[in-house]
């Protein structure tokens, strides 16, 4: 019968994990021991922290979960920054934290931390696993959580008895229904005023984000700004997003963006923000930012609508399918002046 750390391992290999990031120490040896037989590469890094950045370079490569191990303790508290990283890039991680034992929890014992309280701020989702038997069903939804919607960092904090205990275990084909958001009709009424104003204006700019490139919607965008003659800024998480050599490029916009990126958002009539969360970087002082423009932002993550500058308009869902909307209008704009 298979111990807490064969079902961890065998969950990852079920997710595809070809590859993760992980340092040694006691409460995580039988996850170690677990690796050795498994076609999984494990990289040790020389830290905790670098591992976990590590992890998450790893997901900006390849737009897979970066995975990242550490024990008890300083292991975990060591990975909160490159967490703390991973949630404000969202960036698609799973945290594997070794705690002490199950008995032992809230008891003050050796390189006992509250891991999971270290980093409810900085997190998409965590969970302290406690019975072995739900291995299967965490793992499978921390992963779907990750990269799904918004994604961003899970972290799983599992007691080193759990994980040396022996379990009979079922492996779920599909996340449970509570990680599954409700689907959402599509804002009609709200689309039309937008392309009704975005038809009207003749300073329009696209400020695109890294939930371009975090949804895979950039050849969308490319076609939307080819089809609308609308220039386009990027944030630094967006660098990518959209060619730079593009006749339509104004390469990156804020403190240290270009002039004309910067002239082009303060100055446009109607701005289409597209997965950006309006850093202060980019805005400076927000009461003044594009204060002449009519704002509609799209975004997955409806938490970032009217957070930091307050929209006209806005559509939350997945950008790919709300570009794809915008994509079914025919019109050029008449912007000749403002693109000269």
């Amino acid at each position: 019968m298979p111990i807490g750390a064969d079902i961890v391992v065998r969950c990852l290999e079920r997710e595809q994990v070809s590859l993760l990031f992980a340092y040694p120490g006691a409460t995580a040896m039988s996850l170690h021991h677990a690796l050795l037989s498994s076609q999984i590469k494990v990289v040790r890094p020389c830290h905790e922290q670098g591992g976990a950045f590590m992890a998450g370079g790893y997901a900006r490569r390849t737009g897979e979960v970066g995975v990242c191990v550490a024990t008890s303790g300083p292991g975990a508290t060591n990975l909160v920054t490159g967490i703390t990283d991973a949630y404000a890039d969202s960036i698609p991680t799973v945290f594997i934290c070794c705690q002490v034992d199950r008995h032992l929890i809230g008891r003050n014992a050796f390189q006992e931390t509250d891991i999971i309280g270290m980093t409810r701020p900085c997190v998409k989702h965590s969970y302290l696993l406690l019975d072995g038997q739900e291995i299967p069903a965490v793992i499978k939804d921390a992963f779907f959580l990750a990269k799904h919607g918004r994604p961003g960092p899970v972290v799983i904090d599992i007691p080193q008895n759990v994980l040396q205990a022996e379990f009979e275990v079922e492996y779920p084909e599909r996340p449970s229904a509570r990680c599954l958001p409700e689907p959402e009709a599509f804002p009609q009424q709200v689309f039309d005023e937008v392309m009704w104003n975005l038809h009207r204006s003749r300073r329009p700019c696209i400020f695109a984000g890294g939930g371009v490139i975090a949804a895979g919607a950039a050849p969308q965008l490319l076609q939307l700004a080819e089809n609308f003659n609308i220039p386009v800024t990027t944030s630094l998480m967006g660098i990518g997003a959209f060619p730079e050599n593009h006749p339509l490029a104004l390469k990156m916009s804020g403190m240290h963006g270009t002039y004309a990126a910067n002239m082009a958002l303060h100055d446009c009539d109607f701005l289409l923000a597209i997965g950006v969360r309006f850093c202060n970087r980019v805005t400076g002082n927000m009461n003044n930012f594009a204060p002449g423009a009519k704002i509609v932002h799209l975004d997955i993550d409806p938490s970032e609508i009217n957070k930091n500058i307050r929209a006209d308009w806005a559509i939350v869902g997945p950008l790919q399918e709300t570009l794809e909307h915008f994509l079914e209008r025919k019109f050029k704009l008449r912007s000749r002046d403002w693109l000269a």
